[in-house]
């Protein structure tokens, strides 16, 4: 090989090599590491693109009940299992029509193209199953708050998040366990 040519493709294969490795970094970046579910920033890129495309679409808020009190009571390697199983669960309700994500901590989020095909009850079920863990049932309970983007006077990502944390929220002040949409 021509050591002018070399010279000029060594460059070249750096930046190539560097481009795939800052590529991954930013995509294992957008991933929670423990439930692979999106972080906020990948979920709102996917978020902000349903709800410009479809209408009807619904965020959705998911707190996970007395987690602390969980992982007080059971170890964190259990708090761990329990964020993972609402994970499977959530992605599993939103399948191909939704977006999940997780925001942090015990909150997770979805969109959904469209909430009136979307059985939030089976959803809220899903979530109240005990996980089998170490042996026995370990207690599972989620607040669950719902907004449909076409519900609200200015349909922006931000305020339908606002109007699904005060249906969570409400849905909590009714004893948890329960999912509410926004009115």
């Amino acid at each position: 090989m021509d050591l002018q040519l070399a010279a000029s493709v060594a460059p070249l294969l750096g930046w190539a090599v560097h481009g795939g490795i800052l590529a991954r970094r930013l995509a294992s970046a957008r991933r929670d590491p423990l439930t692979g579910l999106r972080t906020r920033a990948g979920w709102t890129a996917c978020a902000e693109h349903c709800i410009r495309r479809h209408p009807r679409a619904a965020v959705l808020l998911v707190d996970l009940d007395h987690f602390k009190t969980l992982n007080d009571t059971h170890g964190h390697a259990a708090g761990d299992a329990a964020l993972v199983a609402t994970a499977e669960r959530l992605r599993g309700w939103c399948g191909r029509n939704g977006t999940a994500g997780r925001l942090g901590g015990d909150e997770f989020v979805a969109v959904v193209r469209d909430l009136a095909a979307a059985d939030v009850d089976a959803l809220t079920a899903a979530l109240h199953q005990p996980l089998h863990y170490d042996g026995g049932p370990l207690p599972l309970a989620a607040s669950v708050g719902a907004c449909v983007i076409a519900d609200l006077p200015v349909p922006a990502l931000t305020r339908a998040l606002a109007a699904a944390d005060a249906a969570m929220y409400a849905a909590k002040g009714r004893g948890r366990r329960g999912s509410r949409a926004f009115r």
